[in-house]
């Protein structure tokens, strides 16, 4: 089966807490590539740490004050994890009777889950490797049980894995902070997360795997080489540092979702405005604007989970306006 990516979608989260209105919402907005959403208003284990937490196989996560611990058997915190993950897969069931295109689900790569589990002491699962190995290995096995769980619920659907992992620069440059806060945790030898990386991609063996951060320099070459299909990003944040290695990236296939419009209230600019910085990177780049619908999906910068609802509703409305305007004018 040929895969057709969608030209624009969200990256996760949104405001509020009914499942349903948020399923409605997004399912309205994007008609050719709708998300599940994610709900991290309703509290710890909707959040994406303890969504991504209650996924896991043989591991299993609480809520302490300093955040989510790893624990020895599953208690009311990862219950509530998997129960309101299951209420969104409900309301996605729902709203997708007969849908058939790509549809995307998110959850936290395995290094941003590393940098924020905390080990039984307290300190960040980074820094034990043998913790993060294990970590990888049953996120991996979550995911496969996720993954069938979508496709038995929208059996038309193309499932697009998205792995969020907005610490991966901050693994990869040893700035992870301890649980003192006084030092950092040591540096990742950038092949043993690349590794890591393909492993836990690899588990989707039958879709394309999306990785999202909306941090500064992401590793787009990394990332490629780790089997991304596409890569997300917040567009703002590009410098001409990553002109090459986004170059490559569209010559060698791999779709990029620029994440132009604003994550939180403001006013929005017109539909072609938005995307006029991806249209001036084309050019600097010498890429034929024929390719921008092919290799572009619009999303909004980071999740909306920050927003209110009229305006996480106006901005999935204004990136599917976008989206039609990069494809009838690309120049």
């Amino acid at each position: 089966m040929s895969f057709t990516w969608g030209p624009a979608t969200g990256v996760g989260s949104m405001p509020g807490d009914d499942a349903r209105e948020a399923a409605k919402t997004v399912t309205g907005s994007f008609e050719n590539f709708p998300f599940l959403p994610e709900l991290p208003a309703r509290g710890p284990g909707a959040d994406m740490i303890g969504r991504t937490a209650g996924m896991l196989v043989e591991l299993y996560a609480r809520v302490e004050p300093s955040g989510w611990r790893i624990g020895d058997r599953p208690g009311r915190d990862t219950k509530r994890a998997r129960s309101w993950l299951g209420e969104d897969l409900d309301a996605l069931e729902e709203f997708t009777q007969g849908y058939e295109g790509p549809l995307k689900v998110q959850a936290v790569g395995p290094w941003t889950l590393a940098a924020a589990l905390e080990l039984r002491g307290g300190e960040a699962a980074l820094s034990d490797l043998g913790a993060c190995r294990d970590l990888a290995g049953s996120l991996a096995e979550g995911l496969r049980t996720h993954l069938d769980e979508v496709r038995r619920r929208v059996p038309g659907a193309q499932i697009v894995l998205q792995l969020d992992e907005p610490s991966l620069i901050a693994v990869l440059r040893g700035q992870v902070k301890s649980a003192s806060g006084y030092r950092t945790h040591r540096a990742v030898d950038r092949q043993r997360v690349e590794a890591t990386l393909r492993d836990v991609v690899g588990v989707h063996t039958d879709g394309p795997v999306v990785v999202h951060s909306c941090a500064p320099d992401v590793p787009f070459a990394l990332l490629r080489r780790a089997g991304a299909a596409a890569i997300s990003f917040d567009f703002s944040l590009l410098t001409e540092r990553d002109d090459d290695a986004i170059g490559e990236a569209v010559e060698g296939g791999t779709r990029l979702f620029a994440g132009v419009v604003p994550g939180t209230d403001g006013p929005l600019s017109d539909p072609a405005g938005s995307v006029m910085g991806v249209r001036t990177l084309w050019r600097r780049l010498g890429l034929h604007p024929g390719l921008l619908a092919e290799a572009v999906t619009v999303t909004p910068s980071c999740g909306l989970a920050g927003a209110s609802p009229e305006y996480a509703r106006r901005a999935l409305a204004h990136c599917a306006r976008a989206a039609r305007s990069l494809a009838d004018n690309p120049e």
